[in-house]
């Protein structure tokens, strides 16, 4: 397999990679976008979002890092940020494919019975009652997202938490850990700050926790997500006040605590450098939670 650092990085399939919105979100088939990939889409990976693909019909070859598998529909996969991916398949198949950002699955993630940190693919028989019911619940979902305006951020996340709980049911919690060590070692990291952005570790106490090195363990964070271990932390603790600004009312400075500052003036300079807006500007452009009011 090439160096991970050739791989391609996606938005969504043949868009460039970028930011992603909190809550982030977003729905289509495989084949509408088969005037760029024809059936084959090479491996490639997405920094900031997982996916769910459901494939409804047809079949082919997927690989997920180094292990490939041929497959017939129905099957279902959830592939992580950052691992790498890619499919072959026939002209007759199509998928429903859910990319959904990585601060959407944290939130949605102890709601769920399948763990969220390594890849799994699933294959069943048509027409199995646990594979009627996902289908069924991914219909809903294509319906609920091409309501537009109309659709409800809530019953979509609570639409794709169902379906990610199924895959668990159906043995999906029976998954793997992707094959490299660079890989496996960025989620661990990854896994890391989640439990501790709040705490303000430096670098040393993840090397500590994760018993590596400082090289290795920047090697997987630059490899991996294409930062240091530092600018994880950072951005980590920027999702998370942006999720709390969007979808409280709590006041300014309780979000700066909550995140790991003490100081409001310093969140605010904090938050500013990085969005370009002062938090309260922000979560007036932003806010869902001002918006029901």
């Amino acid at each position: 397999m090439k160096d991970r650092s050739d791989v391609p990085t996606f938005f969504v399939y043949g868009e460039p990679s970028r930011a992603l919105d909190v809550g982030f979100l977003h729905v289509e088939t495989v084949m509408e976008r088969k005037s760029l990939h024809f059936g084959r889409v090479a491996p490639h990976k997405h920094p900031f979002m997982g996916q769910v693909t459901y494939w409804f019909a047809g079949g082919g070859r997927y690989q997920v890092e180094d292990r490939t598998w041929n497959f017939s529909a129905p099957a279902i996969s959830f592939v992580p940020s950052n691992v790498v991916h890619g499919f072959d398949v026939g002209e007759q198949s199509d998928a429903i494919v859910v990319s959904i950002s990585d601060d959407l699955l944290r939130a949605i993630g102890p709601q769920v019975d399948l763990a969220l940190d390594a890849p799994v693919l699933i294959a069943g028989e048509a027409g199995a009652p646990g594979w009627s019911r996902i289908g069924a619940l991914l219909d809903m979902v294509m319906e609920e997202y091409r309501g537009g305006a109309a659709a409800s951020e809530r019953m979509l996340a609570s639409l794709v938490g169902a379906v990610l709980s199924l895959m668990a049911r159906l043995g999906g919690n029976v998954g793997f850990e992707a094959a490299s060590p660079v890989v496996a070692l960025g989620l661990d990291l990854r896994r890391a700050i989640d439990r501790h952005y709040r705490e303000d570790w430096p670098v040393g106490r993840y090397v500590e926790r994760l018993a590596t090195t400082p090289h290795l363990l920047d090697k997987a964070a630059r490899t991996v997500f294409g930062q240091t271990v530092k600018e994880m932390v950072l951005e980590r603790r920027l999702l998370e006040a942006k999720r709390l600004l969007r979808f409280t009312i709590r006041p300014m400075e309780d979000i700066g605590r909550e995140i790991g500052f003490e100081d409001p003036a310093y969140f605010s300079r904090f938050f500013r450098k990085r969005m370009g807006l002062s938090p309260t500007d922000w979560r007036r452009q932003n806010s869902e939670a001002a918006g029901a009011g």
